[in-house]
């Protein structure tokens, strides 16, 4: 697989749309070839680094900046990193490539349609969001934007992972990325 040294590939999409599925599968099918990777994912690190913060505007801003600070520090030491967050914002997305580096940072968008998460939510999280014992739930009664300028989409509810896992390899090797439908 053609993949610089200190690439940054950051998962983006709904709470249940796949992304720390997909970064287990792409770590472990980069590991195989040979590479040095580091996953950092959001569940993961809401419960460490950034168990300070919530779920407001600020806080969700802090929590990518965050990480995409750590991010930088493992690329910066050639360490591929592999990224599953929401990040739900365009200014989110384009923090995290100022940050890191636009020339460093692949950002695909995990894509699967709300209901599919819904269905798929093995933690209760969109049943509690629906019920308002959660606020500010990405996808209910908070935004979740369309990205405009990413490297790539995935159709989790259209394709297996492990196609999700190819199309992410063909695009990095340049190479023509699989249909999702």
């Amino acid at each position: 697989m053609k993949l610089k040294k200190g690439t940054v590939i950051w998962l983006f999409g709904l709470s249940g749309a796949g992304k720390t599925t997909l970064a287990e599968a792409l770590n472990e099918k980069l590991v195989q070839e040979g590479f040095l990777t580091k996953r950092l994912d959001g569940d993961v690190l809401r419960k460490g680094l950034n168990s300070d913060l919530g779920f407001e505007e600020s806080d969700r801003k802090e929590n990518i900046r965050r990480v995409a600070e750590v991010a930088k520090l493992f690329s910066e030491m050639g360490v591929i990193t592999i990224c599953s967050f929401i990040t739900p914002k365009e200014t989110l997305r384009s923090l995290v490539k100022d940050i890191i580096g636009s020339d460093k940072v692949i950002d695909v968008f995990v894509d699967c349609s709300l209901e599919e998460c819904i269905k798929r939510d093995v933690k209760g999280l969109y049943k509690k969001a629906l019920n308002k014992e959660i606020l500010n739930f990405t996808g209910i009664d908070a935004v979740f934007e369309t990205p405009v300028h990413h490297s790539l989409t995935v159709n989790t509810e259209n394709q297996t992972i492990e196609k999700s896992v190819l199309s992410i390899e063909l695009f990095l090797n340049g190479t023509t990325v699989l249909e999702t439908k």
